[in-house]
């Protein structure tokens, strides 16, 4: 009986922190590296700062004429001679619930437009629908990318 609040006081810790701890591992699924749908590039999705970013980690064809691709239709004229390997192109994505991640930006180099953006991580934790639309999500389109590796698709 006198150590019965101290026990009180450690179940109830362990009710409290056991939900905390299966949202954070729910929140990093999404941490990795994708192939994107069109098979040509690589997207790291990481951590930093409690939000979600990702960044161009492999290209399947890295030059142009013998130069690494630059991101030349970017309509600001001093990003683009930026490099499109490393290029963060995902931002500030949080974590909603239910393998969803919401509030983010997606910046395509292949037309230099910067999109809202949400991800959706599928059951199997091997496909992320990446939605990207103007607006509401209503209207825009959704790219499948498939969990893979650095290495040669």
């Amino acid at each position: 009986m006198k150590h019965l609040p101290l026990i009180i006081v450690l179940v109830s810790l362990a009710i409290i922190v056991n939900p905390l701890s299966v949202m954070a591992q729910e929140s990093d699924a999404v941490l990795g590296i994708w192939l994107t749908q069109d098979k040509d590039s690589k997207v790291e999705i990481y951590k930093k700062n409690n939000k979600y970013h990702g960044k161009i980690v492999w290209l399947k064809e890295p030059n142009k004429n013998g130069k690494p691709k630059v991101d030349d239709k970017n309509p600001d004229e001093k990003k683009k001679d930026r490099p499109i390997m490393g290029l963060v192109i995902m931002t500030n994505f949080v974590y909603d619930e239910d393998f969803v991640w919401e509030d983010g930006e997606i910046y395509d180099p292949k037309n230099g437009k910067t999109y809202s953006c949400k991800m959706t991580l599928s059951k199997d934790k091997n496909t992320l629908d990446v939605r990207g639309f103007i607006g509401i999500s209503l209207i825009g389109r959704t790219a499948v990318w498939t969990r893979s590796s650095l290495e040669k698709e």
